[in-house]
């Protein structure tokens, strides 16, 4: 008598964020000897606040980095919104994923 098979095993489902709480983009213009990234994310502070971690520099290089508190999720996803659209303005494009 054959054996049934062995059941997958029951995954909980997996909440999609609306919104990215981490971006990576490059700026890359090798005629203005231009190789840039910028890197933002989103973590949780001690206090129950929200950190938005700004991490910018040259490409090859570890940068700098600084970090702003923000009283809740909100304000913090807010702020990486703004930062996100002024890079995008500024040339800085999705960093290519690989």
């Amino acid at each position: 008598m054959p054996r049934p098979a062995p059941k997958a095993p029951v995954r909980p489902p997996c909440q999609l964020s609306l919104f990215p709480e981490t971006a990576a983009l490059v700026r890359v213009d090798p005629a203005a000897n231009c190789w840039r990234f910028y890197h933002l994310s989103l973590q949780p502070d001690l206090f129950g606040g929200t950190a938005l971690v700004r991490q910018w520099g040259r490409i090859g290089t570890p940068g700098r980095q600084v970090c702003e508190l923000h009283h809740d999720a909100g304000q913090a996803l807010d702020a990486l919104a703004r930062q996100l659209r002024a890079k995008r303005r500024r040339g800085y494009r999705d960093r290519p994923a690989g």
